[in-house]
């Protein structure tokens, strides 16, 4: 009888997390790259305004209101959808990489693993 083979290894893990970077930061330019021409498209004449400082409207200030309000006519609401999925990129990293140690039955490194990814989420979405 042979012992089951570990199809999870290190190299494995590796690759997977470097494909999910790459795919990350690939999909994250496209989508700002998108939403800048769509809004130099529709805003490349005006002049700018630097006598009076304005702020992020809300609707940019939570994942939710970019997400909804992200589309072809909203387009600075899709340049942040692509800023907010390259925050979320290195967060989806590390999520990968503990289920990668979960599987790998590592207890520390899923441990050390869950202690970081936590702290991510509390930095990304706790209270500010």
């Amino acid at each position: 009888m042979t012992a089951p083979i570990n199809r999870w290894t290190d190299r494995r893990l590796e690759v997977v997390i470097s494909r999910l970077l790459r795919t990350g930061v690939l999909i994250s330019a496209t989508v700002v790259l998108l939403g800048g021409i769509c809004f130099l498209s529709r805003h490349g004449q005006e002049l700018p305004e630097y006598r009076v400082f304005h702020g992020t409207p809300k609707i940019y200030r939570t994942f939710a209101g970019v997400v909804e309000n992200a589309g072809p006519s909203n387009c600075p609401a899709v340049i942040q959808l692509g800023l907010l999925l390259l925050i979320l990129t290195p967060v989806a990293r590390v999520g990968f990489s503990l289920a990668g140690f979960a599987l790998e039955h590592d207890r520390t490194y899923v441990a050390l693993t869950l202690m970081v990814l936590g702290i991510l989420i509390y930095s990304l979405a706790g209270p500010h």
